[in-house]
């Protein structure tokens, strides 16, 4: 059962990290740091953190960033203000939390 859905939840991180990737980034997002958040990089950091659960067990120290990662989505995501980077955004967070769901679910 925890073996099935395991392989449901990293077959979904595998698609939002592509659906990821077709999506632009926000118009005037390039260099712009909310909540003292660059906004590239958490972008960023979120993919990469995606690929590299989807590639095997993180490291204490990755699973401690992603840890960290989704807990500042708390603070920038009510501060932004443009519709399509909300939708962006939100996407990024839950493609993040998904990826912490795979990750807790490969240590079990």
């Amino acid at each position: 059962m925890i073996v099935d859905m395991f392989e449901e939840k990293l077959d979904a991180l595998s698609r939002m990290a592509a659906e990821h990737m077709a999506m632009p980034f926000p118009p005037g997002f390039r260099g712009l740091d909310i909540e003292d958040q660059d906004m590239v990089m958490l972008d960023a950091d979120t993919h990469g953190y995606a690929t590299r659960v989807l590639e095997g067990p993180l490291t204490e120290r990755h699973h401690a960033g992603l840890t960290r990662l989704t807990a500042v989505f708390d603070k920038v995501l009510p501060a932004v203000e443009d519709e399509y980077a909300i939708k962006y955004y939100t996407h990024v967070r839950d493609m993040a939390v998904l990826a912490a769901e795979v990750e807790n679910l490969r240590e079990k």
